[in-house]
């Protein structure tokens, strides 16, 4: 077939059409056409979601930075290594903690004790629970002497019990911990 021939055919082809017919057809060839150049791109957009969506399930990567410590840290280790106790300041800590509950006016009884050690601080504790009997003011007047007096002791813990409504004594348990160097010359 010739060109002309071809051409020709088309013609009759248009005239013979309903324009309305002929314009849905234009208009579903653009739609094919807009549709072949949407769907690589529409599928490129969901690989680069579907990416960043994994992306964001996944942990960021830990980065550990060996940080020197400050010279202002050193000097506070220092100052509160100077703080603690010695061990040989268990026994005479023992008496000063005796001395102050009939200072303060309460009975005490005897107490529980229990020695730890605390590797990752290089420390020595000893854990102390004492029961005491007074009243509520003479148990913090107590609790506060001790502290002021054993710099290096720390009060974990106070409960308080009362037989009845009226009664004026209480009786009370202080758990304090004794925070020990090994020695005077051991390795900080």
């Amino acid at each position: 077939m010739r060109f002309t021939t071809v051409w020709l055919r088309v013609r009759l082809a248009l005239r013979a059409t309903n324009p309305v017919t002929f314009a849905a057809l234009l208009l579903c060839g653009a739609g094919l056409a807009a549709l072949a150049w949407v769907l690589p791109a529409r599928e490129a957009l969901e690989l680069e979601r579907a990416r960043a969506r994994r992306a964001a399930a996944l942990p960021p990567p830990v980065v550990v930075v060996p940080l020197a410590p400050e010279s202002g840290a050193l000097e506070n280790l220092a100052l509160f290594r100077s703080a603690l106790g010695r061990q040989r300041d268990v026994e005479p800590g023992l008496k000063t903690l005796f001395a102050l509950a009939a200072k303060s006016g309460l009975v005490l009884r005897q107490g529980e004790y229990k020695r730890g050690v605390d590797r990752n601080a290089n420390l020595h504790t000893y854990q102390i629970d004492l029961p005491v009997k007074g009243s509520y003011a003479q148990v913090w007047r107590f609790a506060l002497l001790a502290l002021r007096a054993l710099p290096y002791a720390s009060l974990d813990d106070v409960s308080f019990k009362r037989d009845s409504i009226g009664a004026t004594a209480i009786e009370a348990r202080l758990r304090l911990t004794l925070y020990l160097l090994d020695a005077p010359g051991a390795p900080r």
